[in-house]
């Protein structure tokens, strides 16, 4: 979904979707080059089970059940198995990335989540700055209403999405130092937000400006 195009403010899932589309786009206009090896992977997975599955069908349609049965359940097996380890990389590998690229600032990988009904934009982040000789990997979760970057009538603003990101991952305020504001950088106590009730509804109401009620759609990047 395009990031200038209007969404439904009630739609949770909208937003975590738009968002997730807006990240790489601002990455990329900061020269990061965007690493597609999991990708590859899954569509490899993927496709071979599809494949499979195909070739299967169609000999049995054109030779007939006997002349394929020798072939049917090994087919079948590796089938189940390409399909469980597709399933295995999406969930416990990839785990709701929604980026993985490297810039001259260093190497960054991003996963993002949102829980149920709360519309806060979470992200689990992996990087490790350049040079990589003398700087170790590091880990850090950020999480921020997206209120901050929707207006009520549903249009994404990249401005404050830009300027959080770049104040809270370090990879990327080097990259992008006149997007970094400090009253938003780490450590700062308007980012922390306990997901508590009663925030909850705060954010909610935000959003809600219109009078709309929020719908499902926790959880990982659509695929």
């Amino acid at each position: 979904m395009s990031a200038t195009q209007k969404i439904a403010v009630h739609s949770l899932a909208d937003l975590k979707n738009t968002t997730d589309d807006a990240l790489p786009n601002y990455l990329h206009s900061l020269k990061f080059k965007q690493i597609h090896t999991q990708t590859d992977v899954r569509l490899a997975l993927g496709y071979s089970a599809v494949v499979i599955a195909g070739v299967l069908f169609y000999f049995d349609w054109k030779l007939g059940w006997e002349a394929t049965k020798p072939y049917t359940a090994p087919a079948v097996i590796a089938y189940f198995l390409l399909n469980g380890a597709f399933s295995y990389w999406l969930w416990f590998v990839e785990k709701g990335v929604v980026y993985e690229g490297e810039g001259k600032t260093g190497k960054i990988r991003i996963s993002s989540s949102t829980k149920k009904h709360i519309p806060v934009y979470e992200c689990d982040v992996v990087f490790r700055p350049a040079p990589y000789d003398s700087n170790p990997e590091q880990k850090l979760h950020i999480r921020r209403a997206m209120t901050q970057w929707f207006t009520a009538d549903g249009f994404f603003t990249a401005k404050p999405f830009q300027q959080w990101l770049a104040s809270e991952i370090p990879v990327i305020g080097a990259a992008d130092p006149d997007n970094v504001v400090e009253d938003i950088g780490r450590g700062s106590g308007a980012q922390e937000m306990h997901l508590d009730s009663n925030n909850a509804i705060d954010v909610l109401n935000q959003l809600k400006a219109s009078g709309a009620s929020f719908v499902s759609g926790e959880g990982r990047r659509r695929k």
